[in-house]
C-alpha cells in the first residue's frame, strides 16, 4: 500500500484582504501539517478573493498575488499545497492554481472552463486555457511551467479541474485518467443555491469513480464579497467511495477536512478496468517533482455531517444557515455595529428579524462566545456581554412605526416577536407626519387628498415616511438599515421606493413569498435542529400579509391587491427563470391551478407581466440582496431585463384573446 494522508481546506476570504487572507491560508496550512497532511487543496482564487469583479483588472492586483504566493509557498515546507491565483501571461488574465512544494513555487494549472452564466462573469475578466496547450511564465527572473500540466511529485501524479471544469459535459478529468493522474484537485468557488451540494457530492463521486482517481474537492466559505454565499463544502472521494466530508456554513475562518488514500488502491482499480486507454504520449505535460511522503497509518472515513443534512427540513435548514451565516459576515465584513429593522408585526420584517438573532446565536453554537466576540472585537457595545442573547439586545434594533391604518394585531405581534428574539423594540408614531405630508402637498396641488381619487399616493406616502426614522436610527448606531422586501414584491413592485425598500442590505430579496411564509411556520413549531423554535411567531403566521396602509375598513390585504402568492411564484417561475410567453404562462397555470377559471386566471397573468415590466427600475434600485437560488432576480448578478420595453403588448393581446375563449368554453358557475 502506498498510503497519503491528504486535505481540503475551506477558507473565509475576503477580495483584496491580502494580510487576512495570507493569515487564513497559513492558518490553514499549520492546521494541515499539525495532522500530518502531505497534500493540501485550497479554494480558487483563495489569495485575492473570488469576487474581486473588475479589480482583477489593476496590475497592483496580480503582483499583490504572486507577493503573496511566494510567502504561501514558504510556509509548505515538507507539504504540497495548491493555492488560487489570477495570473497574468502573454497579455491575457488567467484564472489560475499554483502549485507549491517543499518551499517553493512548482508551476501553475489554467481554468479550461469559465463561469459565464447567472452571477458568474468569468469571461470578463480571465480567458480560458486551451486543452493540451502548455508554456512557460517568468515570476522575478524565474521560469515556471505553465497550462494544462500533470506534476508528478514524488512518483504520485496530481492534475486539476479547477470548479467550473467539473461542471461542465467535457471535463479534464477524463483526459487526466488516462494519462494515469492518481489525485484530481479541484480548488473551488462555488456559490451556494438550494440543491447544489448534491450535484457537487456527485460530480465529486462519479469524478472519483469514473477516472479511477482519489478527488479533493475545496469550496470558498462564508458571505465572500456582499451577495454570494459560500457554504464551504470539503469533500474527499476515491474510486467511487466518499471518504471525508466537511461541515457547511461553518463561522470558523478556517477548517480543514483530512483522509488517507491508498494510491496504489486506485491504480489497480484502473487496470483491473477493460474500457480504459492509456494516453502512453506524455508529450511534456508531466512536470516531476522530487518529494517523500511520510508512512503513514490506514484512517477510517471521517464524514463531519450534522443532523441537519439529513433532515425533512432541509431546504428550511439550508435557508437558516446560509442567511445566519451571510448576514454575521456582511456585519463584520462591513464594520457595522448592529443591525436595525422596521418591524411591521408581518412576515418578511419578522423572518428579517428572527435571523439576525439566529446569526449571532449560530455563532456561539458553534464556536464559543468568547471567538464570536473577538470576531466582533471592533464593536464596543459588545463590551461585556457574556453571550449571544446579551448580544441580541445590543445589536438589534426592532422599531415599529404607526400610522392610523395600523391595528393592535401588528404591534402586538411585532413586540411579541422582538421581545421573543431579546431585541431592543421601539415605538414610533408617525401619524403626524403623514398627515404634514398630506396637508402640504393637498395645499400644493389645491385640492384635498382622498383614497378615492389618490389611492396609491396615500399609501406610499405612509411608508416612505417610515423611512428617514429607520436610517436615522442605523446611522445614531452606526448599524446597517435592512431592507424587508422579497422576491415576489419584487417581481411586481409591490414595495415602496424609499419606503421598505430602505436599507443598505436587502437579505430575503432573493426568496420567494411563499416559501418564507412557509419557513416562519417552520421557525414556530420546528426551529433549526442545533437551536429552538420560536411560539412568538404564532402572532404573525396567523395574518394574513398586509401592507396595512389603507384604512382599516378597506381590510387590505395584498394577496386582494396582487394575487394569490403561490399563482404569482409559479407565474414568475415560468415568465422569468423559464422565459416563456404570456400564452405559454396562461397554459401552464391552467395545468397547475385547475381551481381558477380563465375568466380571473388570463387577467392575473397579464397584470404580472404588465407590472413585472414596469417595475424594473424598482428591481435595479434594490440593496444588495443574498444569492439563494437559481430564480434570484437581481439585475446585477443574475437577471437582466430592459427598463423601457414594449411591454409585452402584441403577446398580451393573444393572450386576452385566449383566456376569452376559454371563458366562453368554461362558464363561472360550472367551475
Amino acid at each position: 500500500m502506498k498510503l497519503i494522508k491528504v486535505g481540503a481546506a475551506v477558507l473565509n476570504q475576503t477580495p483584496l484582504d491580502w494580510q487576512g487572507n495570507l493569515d487564513r491560508m497559513l492558518a490553514a496550512i499549520e492546521s494541515a501539517r499539525s495532522r500530518q497532511v502531505s497534500l493540501l487543496c485550497l479554494p480558487e482564487l483563495c489569495i485575492t478573493g473570488y469576487g474581486c469583479e473588475d479589480a482583477f483588472h489593476s496590475p497592483s492586483v496580480t503582483r499583490e498575488a504572486l507577493a503573496v504566493l511566494k510567502e504561501v509557498a514558504a510556509a509548505t515546507r515538507g507539504m504540497i499545497v495548491s493555492a488560487g491565483l489570477p495570473l497574468l501571461h502573454g497579455g491575457a488574465l488567467f484564472n489560475a492554481a499554483g502549485l507549491l512544494c517543499d518551499g517553493a513555487i512548482v508551476g501553475f494549472v489554467c481554468k479550461q472552463n469559465l463561469a459565464g452564466e447567472g452571477i458568474h462573469y468569468e469571461p470578463r475578466w480571465f480567458k480560458r486555457w486551451p486543452a493540451d496547450a502548455r508554456a512557460a511564465t517568468e515570476i522575478d527572473g524565474d521560469s515556471y511551467p505553465l497550462g494544462d500540466l500533470i506534476f508528478d511529485v514524488g512518483g504520485v501524479s496530481l492534475g486539476f479541474e479547477i470548479c467550473e471544469d467539473a461542471w461542465v459535459a467535457s471535463r479534464p478529468g477524463a483526459e487526466l485518467a488516462q494519462r494515469g493522474v492518481d489525485i484530481i484537485l479541484n480548488p473551488s468557488a462555488s456559490h451556494f443555491a438550494f440543491g447544489k451540494h448534491a450535484i457537487r457530492q456527485r460530480f465529486v463521486l462519479e469524478g472519483s469513480r469514473a477516472f479511477h482517481t482519489s478527488y479533493i474537492y475545496a469550496n470558498l466559505l462564508g458571505n465572500e464579497s456582499g451577495r454570494a454565499i459560500y457554504d464551504g463544502d470539503a469533500m474527499i472521494a476515491s474510486a467511487g467511495k466518499m471518504l471525508a466530508t466537511g461541515p457547511r456554513f461553518s463561522f470558523a475562518d478556517q477548517h480543514v477536512t483530512t483522509a488517507v488514500l491508498d494510491i496504489e488502491e486506485t491504480r489497480m482499480s484502473r487496470a483491473r478496468t477493460g474500457s480504459f486507454r492509456p494516453l502512453i504520449d506524455e508529450d511534456g505535460r508531466r512536470v516531476r517533482v522530487s518529494f517523500t511522503y511520510p508512512d503513514q497509518e490506514p484512517a477510517r472515513s471521517t464524514r463531519d455531517v450534522p443532523n441537519w443534512e439529513n433532515s425533512a427540513w432541509l431546504k428550511e435548514e439550508e435557508f437558516t444557515r446560509a442567511e445566519a451565516l451571510g448576514l454575521f459576515d456582511y456585519l463584520r465584513k462591513s464594520w457595522s455595529r448592529g443591525f436595525v429593522v422596521s418591524l411591521s408585526g408581518g412576515a418578511d420584517s419578522a423572518a428579517v428579524s428572527v435571523l439576525c438573532a439566529l446569526a449571532l446565536r449560530l455563532s456561539e453554537r458553534e464556536l464559543g462566545w468568547d471567538a464570536v466576540a473577538q470576531k466582533l472585537g471592533y464593536i464596543p457595545e459588545l463590551a461585556g456581554a457574556d453571550g449571544a442573547e446579551a448580544a441580541i439586545g445590543r445589536l438589534l434594533t426592532c422599531a415599529y412605526q404607526s400610522t392610523r391604518n395600523s391595528g393592535d394585531v401588528t404591534r402586538n405581534a411585532a413586540r411579541d416577536v422582538a421581545e421573543a428574539i431579546g431585541a431592543e423594540f421601539l415605538e414610533l408614531d408617525v401619524d403626524s407626519l403623514v398627515q404634514t405630508y398630506t396637508d402640504l402637498v393637498a395645499a400644493g396641488v389645491g385640492r384635498e387628498l382622498t383614497w378615492e381619487r389618490d389611492d396609491l399616493a396615500l399609501q406610499n406616502i405612509q411608508a416612505r415616511v417610515r423611512g428617514p426614522s429607520v436610517w436615522m436610527l442605523a446611522n445614531l448606531r452606526n448599524a446597517l438599515l435592512l431592507a424587508t422586501s422579497n422576491r415576489s414584491e419584487a417581481a411586481v413592485g409591490y414595495a415602496t421606493m424609499d419606503g421598505d425598500t430602505c436599507g443598505g442590505l436587502s437579505p430575503i430579496a432573493g426568496i420567494d413569498k411563499a416559501f418564507l411564509r412557509q419557513w416562519l411556520r417552520w421557525m414556530e413549531t420546528e426551529g433549526p435542529a442545533d437551536d429552538k423554535p420560536l411560539p412568538a411567531l404564532a402572532a404573525v403566521n396567523a395574518q394574513q400579509p398586509t401592507a396595512e396602509l389603507r384604512p382599516p375598513s378597506a381590510s387590505q390585504t395584498d394577496e386582494a391587491d396582487l394575487m394569490p402568492y403561490d399563482l404569482l411564484d409559479a407565474i414568475e417561475r415560468a415568465a422569468i427563470r423559464d422565459k416563456h410567453s404570456p400564452e405559454e404562462c396562461y397554459r401552464e397555470m391552467r395545468a397547475e391551478f385547475t381551481e381558477i377559471p380563465p375568466q380571473q386566471l388570463g387577467p392575473w397573468v397579464t397584470r404580472f407581466f404588465r407590472l413585472w415590466c414596469r417595475n424594473q427600475w424598482k428591481r435595479e434600485r434594490y440593496a444588495p440582496s443574498f444569492h439563494l437560488d437559481d430564480e434570484n432576480l437581481d439585475p446585477k448578478t443574475w437577471c437582466r431585463f430592459p427598463i423601457l420595453s414594449g411591454g409585452f403588448q402584441r403577446e398580451l393581446a393573444r393572450l386576452d384573446t385566449l383566456w376569452r375563449a376559454d371563458a366562453a368554453r368554461t362558464p363561472l358557475n360550472n367551475t
